[in-house]
């Protein structure tokens, strides 16, 4: 995969070399607030809503799409937020070597790639192998958020959620059509206008603590995205 690649100079963004020096996420904000992750921030828009209406909390927003991540330090300059950093950076990379376990407060994934031919499916990102390393970075009783206008994508989330030891379910089913307060990003935006639904999940990671097994980064799609060249 190769990206056309700008360099982003704001003091929102993190590059991969200056990732590598952050030995304390709370260091780098200044404070202790909750830290939670969006994987897959797009341009911006759920990140900035998320972090404006509660600035009592720590963002890290991710996307390996370098464009992107330039686009959502533009907003987040414009909106003077503080309390959110940007990197670009595969997801499985990022839990496994630059996050600590029950660091986090919070994940969203929003509308991620559904690969939806059935062939491809073991391509999708959220899978029982994501969700227990998700499950080691979470804190005991932290959130885990996913929504998808693909239904049969969700369902299958719900349904591993649903299998698995290391969380139960927050909400009263385990898809949803709306979850009260929630961000809509451009791509949910574009979704709906367009008569599309969206499926939301929202469970919690249980107290038990898992143990710290990051799965294998296997070759193939997207993982050679930190050797795109600018």
């Amino acid at each position: 995969m190769t990206q056309r690649m700008i360099l982003i100079h704001s003091p929102y963004f993190f590059s991969e070399e200056r990732i590598k020096t952050v030995a304390d996420w709370a260091a780098v904000f200044g404070n202790d607030h909750p830290l939670s992750l969006e994987i897959g921030c797009g341009t911006g828009h759920f990140i900035v809503e998320r972090a404006r209406a509660n600035p009592d909390r720590n963002y890290l927003a991710i996307d390996i799409f370098n464009r992107g991540c330039d686009k959502t330090c533009r907003k987040l300059e414009e909106e003077g937020l503080a309390n959110v950093r940007v990197a670009r950076a595969e997801a499985r990379h990022f839990l496994t070597h630059y996050l600590t376990p029950a660091s986090l407060d919070e994940i969203f994934i929003n509308c991620p790639d559904p690969w939806p031919k059935k062939r491809h499916r073991r391509r999708r990102l959220v899978n029982a192998e994501f969700l227990r390393l998700a499950s080691a970075i979470l804190r005991p009783a932290g959130a885990f958020y996913f929504s998808s206008d693909v239904a049969d994508y969700a369902e299958e989330v719900a349904r591993l959620l649903e299998d698995s030891p290391d969380y139960q379910r927050a909400a009263q089913a385990p898809v949803m059509a709306d979850l009260p307060d929630y961000p809509r990003s451009k791509y949910m935006l574009r979704a709906l206008d367009q008569g599309e639904p969206m499926h939301f999940v929202h469970y919690r990671r249980l107290a038990r603590p898992p143990a710290l097994a990051a799965p294998p980064l296997q070759a193939g799609f997207r993982m050679n995205w930190a050797a795109a060249s600018p």
